[in-house]
């Protein structure tokens, strides 16, 4: 629930993701037209930073592999954008291969704002920061560049199998 900033309350009728690609084409979805897409359920573990994890939390969402398949690109990392003006680094493999979603639904309810509704990214496999609260977009990248915590001295993997939550770790 940690927040660098106010909660965003966004409307979902003014809601909207936006993916860019390196070569500046854009696809957009408007928050019926992510509904209208295949859902998935997922049952996954969160850990978060702060050195605390939770089990078996539910889901549900696009996949990313979903909202990616006919967006061309080559593109090898990805920055996230968010309402309220957070951001994210990832590498677009951590978003494909069904480990990545735009989720909107969270233990059978519409994600509550604080914890990042209408919408937010989640990538379980990754501490939770990367799982970007507010989601608004997805600017696909040739090079790495630093989210907002990341240019605090997050580490900008962050796998909490490896301890990474430190630049150096």
């Amino acid at each position: 629930m940690l927040s660098a900033g106010p909660t965003p309350n966004v409307d979902t009728a003014h809601w909207q993701l936006e993916v860019r690609t390196e070569d500046h084409a854009t696809w957009r979805w408007t928050w019926a037209e992510l509904l209208a897409l295949p859902q998935d359920d997922a049952v996954v573990d969160l850990h978060c930073v702060t050195r605390w994890s939770k089990f078996g939390t539910r889901w549900r969402g696009v996949s990313l592999d979903v909202l990616l398949a006919d967006v061309p690109s080559a593109a090898q990392y990805a920055l996230v954008g968010c309402y309220g003006g957070y951001t994210t680094n990832l590498p677009v493999a951590d978003l494909l291969g069904g480990r990545a979603w735009i989720a909107h639904t969270y233990d059978g309810r519409p994600l509550d704002p604080l914890h990042g509704g209408p919408a937010r990214l989640l990538v379980p496999h990754l501490y939770l920061w990367k799982s970007a609260k507010w989601v608004r977009s997805i600017t696909l990248l040739r090079d790495d560049q630093r989210g907002f915590w990341e240019r605090y001295g997050y580490h900008d993997y962050g796998d909490p199998w490896r301890e990474q939550r430190y630049q150096g770790d």
